[in-house]
This record gives C-alpha cells, structure tokens and sequence, in this order.
C-alpha cells in the first residue's frame, strides 16, 4: 500500500509543479482560463456557443477541445467565430496540468483574454487534476439527478461553480433544485449554484453576470 501511496504523490507532485507553470504563463500574457467540466452529453459544448455568443463583442476568446478521439466538438466552436484547438488526449479520460501546458504553448496568448478548456467528460479524472485554469465550473444536467454530489463528491468539492443545465426538463425527471443545493453545500459550502438552460438561453446571462464578476475580480488583484 505505501508504494501505490508514494507513486500517487509523486504525480501530484508532478501536476502540482506544471500547474505552476500554467498559471505563469497565463499571467504573463494576462489570460485567463476556465476548466469547463461535466459528463458527456451535459451541454458543455452547448454553454460554451452561448457563451461565446454572448461576449465575442467584448472579449477574445479560445477554447481547448479535450477529447480521446474526434474534433466534432472543436468545429462547433470555430462556427461561433471562436479560435478552437482540439486536443487528443490518446485515450487518457481528463486533462492534467502538463497536457494542458503544452496546448497553450500551440496559442498566441497575447491574442486572447479568456480561455475555456472543455475537459474530457467525465466526473471523476478531471476533478483530480489542477490544470493551472482560474475558475473551476462544471455543469449537472438535470437527467443526471440532484443526488450526483452523493456520488461523485470529489468533483462537487474543487468547484467553484455549478451550473445546473436543461433546468426546464426538471419536471420531467423529478429534479429536486433544493435537495441539490443541500447535497452540494454539505461538500463545499462556497460553490456557486446557477440553473440555466443552454437550449433556450434561460439563465445563462446570470451565469455571464458571474463570469464578469470574476472578470473584475482578477483584473481588480492585478493592480
């Protein structure tokens, strides 16, 4: 058991130290970056084109497209006018600190203000590697059920956002909005908790009110 435990730190250890080198990269170019994570078929792809929509006017954005296979994600992206890089991660289920240092490496930096990597779907890899990104959001679509953070705490625990996608189907499933805010807040009482809906654009313009909040923030510490 000691062996497994040492090898374990040892690539966090690892990631730990790319990480680092992440974020001073970042702000070396003034960018800043979001970890965008979420089971397949949540509506990542989909916030993200609402997203893009919504700031294209005010802010430079990229996306990195982290899949195991396939780029049908990353041509979404570029046909909303945003700079898309897809990146294979040769069968690995989650992005870590490295992989994503050597994506930014491939990006002008300078060009843009805000980038979004859509990680690997999946709620368990992900949440266990730092990328170097800002913020931490994930997105909880209603099929998935209000009892996820029961299952999956790690990942409701090293967010800062939640945002609660298909929010108009949660009569069909029997979607508990307060059971789910409690599950939540029992694991990480700071996550942001925000129903929208990528389909018909229903509460996506609070998520953009706290995006820009964090905006401010970050420039705010900058001087």
């Amino acid at each position: 058991m000691s062996e497994i435990i040492e090898v374990k730190a040892g690539v966090e250890a690892e990631n730990d130290k790319y990480a680092a080198e992440v974020r001073k990269l970042l702000r070396h170019h003034q960018v800043r970056m979001i970890n965008l994570m979420a089971s397949p078929g949540a509506g990542k792809t989909s916030l993200l084109e609402q997203t893009i929509d919504r700031l294209k006017g005010s802010k430079r954005i990229a996306v990195l497209e982290a899949d195991v296979d396939a780029d049908v994600d990353a041509k979404r992206i570029e046909a909303h006018g945003a700079k898309a890089l897809q990146i294979h991660t040769g069968g690995a289920c989650h992005m870590d600190a490295y992989m994503t240092l050597k994506a930014l490496e491939n990006l002008d930096l300078d060009q843009y203000d805000l980038i979004f990597l859509e990680n690997v779907g999946n709620l368990v890899c992900p949440a266990e590697f730092d990328t170097g990104a800002d913020l931490r959001v994930m997105i909880l679509s209603v099929p998935e059920g209000d009892d996820k953070p029961l299952k999956y705490p790690l990942m409701f625990q090293v967010t800062d956002c939640i945002l609660v996608n298909k929010i108009d189907t949660d009569e069909i499933f029997d979607f508990n909005l307060q059971k789910l805010e409690k599950n939540v807040a029992a694991l990480n009482e700071h996550a942001k908790i925000i129903p929208i809906s990528a389909f018909t654009g229903s509460g996506v313009e609070n998520w953009l009110v706290y995006l820009r909040e964090k905006i401010f923030e970050w420039n705010y510490s900058c001087h």
